[in-house]
């Protein structure tokens, strides 16, 4: 289909549905903002798995479509470039935000639980990469146990948003994560969770143009599958996630803002389990390359340093930004120049 399209036409393809993803995402951040008021949820929870894992569809598309067609290498760096773009846009929301510290001020201990499993489903990927080659059906035992894991692990993050163990200090910069209106509280939210549905359709199908988009300039330009999937595509599908967070840290929605980036990348390291399932050719860990590692290694390392900024809660940084913001960056950038420049972005 869009291999018989000269480039002009394919970015003229491509383009508006990277624009769909973006104008849908802006209205899903405000729909998921009144389901997590109304149905006391909260909104880091909302944020992380609602909003998280709508906001993912599109880069789930992307991945499953390039394992299914056999490139591994494009399926794991778009997933886990994905992770290290989308920690990126909660350093680039802390430049946006008025008050002192973002990470200071979205104080809320179910993110911190979101972060810590993070690094932990980062892990697995690594050992089944190290270990041997190994697959039931296809599928590596790396796979069933994420799947299980993340499963379970919702469900420690609610019982710890509902009866939790600890509460953070609370300062004057802090935002409670309340209601706009109590009076919203126990409405119906049939009609908001019907659109919300929709507006995630839609960056599915948007996803599955841009995946597709990918695989031609792969194809066409003799690209690094790993330069495409972790700074072409990961950063496109992902922007859902810097239009989410922008647009929660300006309702004042910190906590959704922070947990919608967090969640969403936990709910992105499940990527690599579909990813898994459609790639028919053994275990996509073993398939991947080592530029896929070096990914999945950078967004570990920016993990770690924005979960100690949101357990050192540093009350003023500087440029008015936290110092984690800033080495979030600095490794971002870092990572960029290494794939970039000293791999060349060309091979496979």
């Amino acid at each position: 289909m869009l291999a018989d399209l000269s480039t002009l036409w394919l970015i003229a393809v491509s383009g508006p549905a990277g624009l769909a993803v973006i104008l849908a995402s802006i209205r899903a951040t405000a729909l998921a903002d009144v389901i997590a008021d109304r149905t006391r949820i909260g909104e880091a929870m909302a944020g992380g798995i609602v909003l998280g894992g709508a906001t993912s569809l599109s880069g789930i598309v992307v991945s499953v479509t390039a394992a299914s067609s056999g490139d591994a290498s494009f399926a794991v760096s778009n997933a886990v470039g994905g992770i290290a773009a989308q920690t990126l846009f909660l350093a680039l929301a802390d430049l946006f935000y008025r008050g002192p510290n973002l990470e200071h001020a979205a104080a809320e201990p179910a993110n911190l639980l979101q972060t810590v499993l993070l690094i932990g489903f980062l892990s697995l990927p690594v050992a089944a990469m190290a270990g041997p080659d190994v697959a039931v059906w296809g599928v590596h035992p790396a796979s069933v146990v994420m799947a299980l894991a993340y499963v379970g692990g919702v469900q420690m993050v609610a019982k710890m948003r509902d009866d939790p163990m600890w509460r953070p200090v609370r300062t004057s910069a802090t935002r409670r994560d309340e209601p706009e209106d109590a009076s919203e509280a126990g409405k119906p939210v049939g009609k908001q969770v019907t659109l919300f549905a929709a507006l995630v359709a839609v960056m599915g199908v948007s996803g599955w143009i841009i995946s597709q988009a990918g695989a031609v300039f792969i194809d066409r330009f003799g690209l690094s599958s790993s330069l495409v999937g972790a700074l072409g595509t990961a950063v496109v599908t992902s922007l859902p996630e810097l239009v989410t967070t922008l647009t929660a840290v300006k309702r004042g929605a910190l906590q959704l803002a922070v947990g919608g980036i967090i969640g969403g990348n936990t709910f992105d390291t499940l990527f690599l389990v579909f990813s898994d399932v459609a790639y028919r050719d053994g275990s996509i860990y073993h398939a991947a390359s080592a530029n896929d590692l070096f990914w999945l290694a950078t967004g570990m390392l920016m993990t770690v340093i924005l979960l100690a900024g949101l357990i050192l809660r540093q009350r003023e940084g500087p440029a008015r930004i936290g110092v984690e913001s800033m080495l979030i960056m600095a490794v971002y950038a870092v990572a960029v120049c290494v794939e970039v420049w000293l791999r060349g972005g060309t091979g496979s």
